[in-house]
């Protein structure tokens, strides 16, 4: 009964339009009033903070919010962009793909979707609607090709994940390559069948010729290129620690933008505050969660599902299809971010006793976190797209739905097939 009134008590604040963050936290804390006497709740938040305060991994967030960011504003986006729109011009529907390609090695580079999202929106959408692309179809694009830094490491997500579960963020990096480049390539397949279909849908003149002049300009990407070789040799070689890495992620990043000359002191500003805005919304939440994990552990939730489960004679699989199913309505309401901190410690339990792998279950929570970002009404990424291109918000959400459709195939493949997820995991 506690844990139904402390899963009560958060809605009502979430509804209420009280910030996930400090939701999570006033929910634990009222909640854990109910089971626990109040001098243990206050050594709990005192050690809450110092254990989430002095975690060497956290270090990993900011750094690659900061590498996103200072990517954006030094416009590097827009090179990489061209540079595959080269490769793929000929084709129709090749800007497109270049956006999924530029999306692609974006994410290899940072670990922020809605970074990822604006810089290609700046860098493709005026071109796209001046060829004839469908607005609604663009920005279905340009959305679902930001998705991918969710999944394609170093990802923030699967760091979170590796936070609250105590799994090895290495090894959730290693399972997520797999994954990431198959739904890479399922998005391109997706706008080559649409544009068959829906001839309307794209360019109604040759890319080739339209993106001419812009591919002339000749910025140089090695430099973006050499930085994503070093970020992933290192950390796969294990000659770095994911920390460190983003450390150096970061200030590649700097020195990369401000050698092209296009990163002013007004962007490098607003660089530095998008980050602290972002890991200061991170880390509330994470602190909060950690509280209201404390209520879900003296409930023994968990275990009771497990002893649910046990004597109810219920499908291990059809109970891990249900919570699946779970992530796909919360992704559609809630922020990615605070679904992962706030239900990985309760699920992977779970799973973990129902005899699945926490590795792949990683690898799905953060699937699902992906379609969440342009599932409609929240789709995130929809926003920050149609936000970008002044666009409206409607149209990016008709635009996504065939990648949605392309989307949930990939997680059936992932959730038949696990060895998708962990052959490179050893």
């Amino acid at each position: 009964m506690s844990f139904f009134l402390g899963v009560g008590i958060l809605l009502v604040l979430i509804v209420i339009g009280v910030p996930v963050g400090f939701a999570l936290g006033l929910a634990g804390i009222a909640s854990m009033f109910m089971i626990v006497p109040l001098t243990p709740i206050i050594a709990l938040m005192t050690n809450v903070v110092m254990e989430t305060v002095s975690s060497y991994v956290l270090i990993t967030i900011p750094m690659f919010i900061l590498m996103a960011e200072f990517l954006s504003a030094g416009g590097i986006s827009r090179d990489l962009l061209l540079s595959c729109n080269r490769l793929l011009r000929k084709i129709r529907g090749g800007m497109g793909m270049a956006c999924v390609l530029a999306g692609a090695v974006l994410a290899s580079a940072s670990g922020s979707s809605t970074a990822s999202a604006a810089t290609i929106t700046r860098a493709a959408f005026p071109v796209m609607k001046r060829i004839g692309y469908d607005e609604g179809f663009s920005l279905g694009i340009i959305a679902i090709s930001g998705t991918l830094a969710i999944l394609i490491p170093p990802s923030i997500a699967f760091i979170l994940y590796g936070l609250m579960t105590e799994t090895s963020i290495g090894k959730l990096f290693l399972a997520g390559i797999i994954p990431g480049v198959l739904t890479a390539l399922g998005y391109i397949l997706t706008i080559s069948l649409a544009i068959r279909l829906k001839p309307e849908w794209g360019p109604s003149q040759s890319e080739s010729d339209a993106m001419m002049a812009e591919s002339g300009e000749g910025h140089r990407v090695w430099p973006i290129g050499l930085l994503i070789f070093l970020i992933l040799a290192g950390l796969y070689s294990g000659v770095a620690t994911p920390t460190e890495i983003s450390a150096l992620g970061a200030l590649g990043a700097l020195v990369i933008s401000t050698a092209s000359g296009r990163m002013t002191p007004r962007q490098f500003t607003t660089a530095v505050g998008n980050t602290i805005r972002t890991t200061a919304m991170i880390v509330t939440i994470i602190f909060s969660a950690h509280l209201f994990g404390y209520f879900i552990s003296f409930t023994r939730v968990t275990t009771e599902l497990l002893n649910w489960v046990a004597v109810s004679g219920v499908s291990e699989v059809l109970v891990m299809l249900l919570i699946v199913g779970i992530y796909l309505l919360l992704g559609m309401v809630m922020d990615q971010a605070a679904i992962i901190i706030l239900t990985a410690p309760i699920t992977t339990p779970l799973i973990v006793g129902l005899g699945y792998d926490p590795i792949w279950w990683g690898v799905i929570i953060v699937k699902t976190a992906e379609i969440g970002l342009v599932s409609p009404p929240m789709g995130l990424n929809v926003f920050v797209a149609s936000a970008a291109a002044k666009a409206e918000i409607r149209e990016g959400f008709k635009g996504v739905l065939p990648f949605i459709a392309t989307e949930l195939t990939i997680l059936a493949m992932l959730l038949a097939f696990p060895q998708l997820s962990l052959a490179l995991t050893g």
